[in-house]
């Protein structure tokens, strides 16, 4: 366990609440979670980083995330919601490029291309570029009664296609049509239905049920994790049909365990039946 650390002016917390885990907690209450340009860049920043073995992202205060920070088209940070181009579309304009353009995929990328598991820890709704982070992370538990939605129909956004293909690789077509076209919020139960979370479990239980994932996955040889997620993103970029080159790669990727000491300790821990000692070589 660490002591936790203040990041982006204390909207992102980090701690090592296991042997080999990093949390990284969303901690922007007063706007319900809102991802601001400071907290993009801390958590690419930051992830971009980190060696752990497994990482967390999560939320606080009954909040995952909200998403991004459209509250930044007005320039008031005390008002909820942007105020409309009416009185100076120029300008609102312009702020909505400023917002469009800014990197917010540079977060996602580091979360995405992030070596080993990360777990999307649900404590509360995640809605629009806050449901995209957690689609980001490769499992998700989410706390039961949370709400789960993609708004953007309702705000006149077209969505990034970057964005659209999470949600058609783990949910499917019909089902990224009926989120997006609908605007509406589901809960966690039938997101669990339609692939956008992996468990619901009590808001109580949330935080051990998650740590036990997230320490399970340190405990385990760091080249067999680094190695199959890589195979994963892998598959998931290609499809069933790999190039020759690509699954020439992955051939040889699988085989490379086989001189590692990692594995040659992990078979003698077995035999011996005791914990392996993990040296990632």
């Amino acid at each position: 366990m660490s002591r936790p650390t203040e990041l982006a002016s204390g909207k992102l917390i980090r701690d090592e609440p296991e042997a080999g885990v990093v949390r990284l907690r969303i901690a922007n209450p007063a706007r319900r979670g809102a991802l601001d340009h400071e907290i993009l860049d801390t958590l690419a920043d930051t992830v971009g980083s980190l060696d752990a073995r497994c990482l967390v992202i999560t939320g606080s205060d009954g909040m995952f995330s909200a998403g991004y920070d459209i509250g930044n088209l007005d320039g008031d940070r005390n008002e909820p919601r942007p105020t409309p181009a009416g009185a100076d579309p120029q300008r609102f304009d312009e702020r909505a490029q400023r917002l469009v353009a800014h990197p917010f995929h540079a977060a996602l990328k580091a979360l995405g291309e992030y070596p080993f598991p990360v777990i999307g820890a649900l404590n509360g709704h995640a809605i629009g570029g806050g449901l995209e982070l957690a689609l980001t992370c490769d499992i998700r538990v989410a706390a039961h009664g949370i709400k789960l939605g993609m708004p953007p129909a309702k705000l006149g956004l077209i969505y990034s296609h970057t964005g659209l293909r999470k949600f058609v690789e783990l949910c499917g077509p019909a089902h990224t049509a009926e989120l997006f076209y609908l605007g509406r919020t589901v809960d966690a139960g039938r997101g669990r239905e339609i692939g956008l979370v992996s468990h619901v479990v009590e808001l109580e239980d949330l935080e051990r049920r998650t740590l036990d994932m997230a320490a399970g996955m340190a405990a385990n040889a760091p080249l067999s994790l680094a190695g199959t997620k890589r195979m994963l993103r892998t598959l998931r970029a290609y499809g069933s049909v790999l190039p020759e080159d690509v699954e020439r790669e992955m051939v040889d990727l699988r085989e490379s365990c086989f001189t590692t000491e990692d594995f040659r300790e992990g078979v003698r821990a077995f035999i011996e039946k005791r914990a392996p000692e993990w040296k990632g070589r």
